[in-house]
């Protein structure tokens, strides 16, 4: 037996291998959650129309793709580098081609449209054959569940840097070069206006807008670099053990009753719509909070410094979240932690736009960021305990709590994301313009102050309805080892 556990105990360094892996889905996933609008609108000056329905489409189809691919990597043949390995080794080559190319401007008039929608949805698909078998990996590198959560632990940190890494790649490279915009002229009353501001364009920046889309292809080329580098990292050091899961799969059920039976799980779907208006909140902010520095604050240089401030704080606090959801219990943390972020986006939207104030605020947002991030992950499980108290016949649903969770948050991004750049078409919003008019202003404050402070109450009223407190979660704890 001790010979077996020794055996069963993961090294630091496989652990290490095994985290990297969480790496480049949240790299480029920060990359485009917070870049992609701006990019499409002010780089590849798409008409904001266009614009949101390429943000909703791509966002929708990732969201359709984890059950996809999830279905069939379960009808996936065992081969020597095992079941899920092929799935991440042959996608990366061709993600990151994918990836690179939504970063570049191709040289049609007609068209652009689809090119960007095309290989956004190819990217989403392809990221998905990485990342979905990634988070299945955790059951087959060792048997020990102790082992499972020291590797998860690992694996969150590394993610979690991720997200500061592809801000700050994508924010600082593509920030050093000032994107040209255009004075709105004065005489929009005249019929010739357009043609002289088409002439004023043609003179004014045809330069400074390469170096803007060089810069964005620059950064494209560094993440799809670092994807590599951590695909490989993670396939040279991390064996995928056959016998781990054997184990586990006594009797499989078929997927669609097992989603009728997580379905009609309360808590679950208690759970669950807390934190998609509390996610939904997060999301928009994220989504506009680019354009929202740049015009509505004035931070046109800043705004890949504040982003960045965000992110660091998110990653800073994640250990004081860990300390204070095991000292009050998850439900306070929730509570405690998201609602943290009210006052603060309150305050941005109605002070004048001071830089000293933005900096506070993006740092007290990323405070519940990390909570917001952490805590979805560390009360899925109970939920599960909850359900195998309730039916303890049947087994193997983990994965349809996980890819139902992470379908939700995506598809409604989709929705958010969608509908804010649309919102922004109807307020006016002038593409490359160096000032916006005074509805896009508005539309801006409300998409990142009143919104989400308002799906951020709803949500908080609906975990009012969430059955599982600690008390319940130490009882659900003991009669599970008492069955087992």
């Amino acid at each position: 037996g001790r010979l077996q556990e020794s055996r069963e105990r993961l090294s630091v360094c496989s652990k290490l291998c095994y985290a990297v892996g969480g790496a480049p889905y949240q790299i480029t996933g920060c990359a485009l959650g917070f870049f992609l609008q701006i990019y499409l609108l002010d780089v590849a000056q798409l008409d904001p129309f266009y614009a949101s329905i390429i943000l909703f489409v791509g966002r929708a189809w990732d969201a359709v793709t984890d059950p996809m691919v999830g279905f069939f990597i379960t009808k996936t043949p065992w081969t020597r580098f095992g079941r899920l390995m092929p799935w991440i080794i042959f996608s990366t080559p061709f993600a990151v081609i994918s990836y690179f190319l939504i970063w570049f401007v191709p040289d049609i008039s007609r068209g652009q449209v689809m090119w960007y929608l095309v290989f956004y949805c190819i990217f989403q698909t392809l990221v998905t054959c990485f990342h979905v078998p990634y988070s299945a990996l955790t059951m087959f590198i060792s048997r020990e569940q102790s082992e499972r959560d020291s590797a998860t632990a690992y694996r969150m940190t590394v993610e979690v840097l991720g997200t500061v890494l592809g801000t700050a790649i994508q924010g600082q490279i593509v920030g050093k070069v000032i994107t040209p915009c255009i004075e709105s002229p004065l005489f929009i009353g005249n019929a010739n206006s357009s043609v002289a501001m088409e002439e004023l364009n043609m003179t004014h920046d045809t330069g400074s807008l390469t170096d803007t889309r060089n810069a964005y292809m620059i950064a494209a080329g560094v993440i799809g670099g670092l994807y590599i580098l951590c695909a490989v990292i993670l396939s040279v050091g991390v064996r995928e053990r056959r016998e781990s899961s054997e184990l586990q799969s006594d009797e499989p059920v078929s997927f669609f009753q097992g989603l009728k039976l997580v379905m009609n799980h309360g808590a679950y779907i208690k759970l669950i719509a807390g934190f998609l208006f509390t996610s939904l909140a997060f999301m928009l902010l994220e989504g506009n909070f680019a354009l929202f520095c740049t015009y509505t604050l004035g931070f046109r240089n800043e705004f890949q410094n504040i982003l960045l401030a965000i992110m660091l704080s998110a990653t800073l606090t994640i250990p004081l979240w860990q300390w204070f959801l095991t000292r009050f219990g998850k439900k306070t943390a929730v509570y405690v932690g998201i609602s943290s972020a009210i006052p603060f986006l309150i305050l941005v939207a109605v002070l004048d736009s001071n830089l000293i104030v933005t900096y506070i605020v993006a740092v007290a947002a990323g405070i519940s960021v990390a909570a917001a991030f952490l805590l979805p992950w560390s009360m899925l499980p109970d939920v599960v305990d909850d359900f195998k108290l309730q039916h303890p016949d049947s087994h193997g649903h983990e994965a349809i709590f996980f890819s139902f969770y992470v379908f939700f948050t995506k598809f409604t991004s989709g929705v958010s994301l969608g509908i804010s750049t649309l919102s922004l078409d109807f307020a006016g919003y002038q593409t490359r313009g160096c000032s916006q008019p005074s509805e896009v202003h508005f539309t801006l404050k409300m998409l990142v102050s009143a919104v989400p402070v308002g799906l951020i109450l709803l949500g908080l009223l609906l975990f009012k309805l969430y059955p599982i407190d600690e008390e319940k979660r130490r009882k659900n704890k003991k009669a599970l080892q008492d069955l087992r």
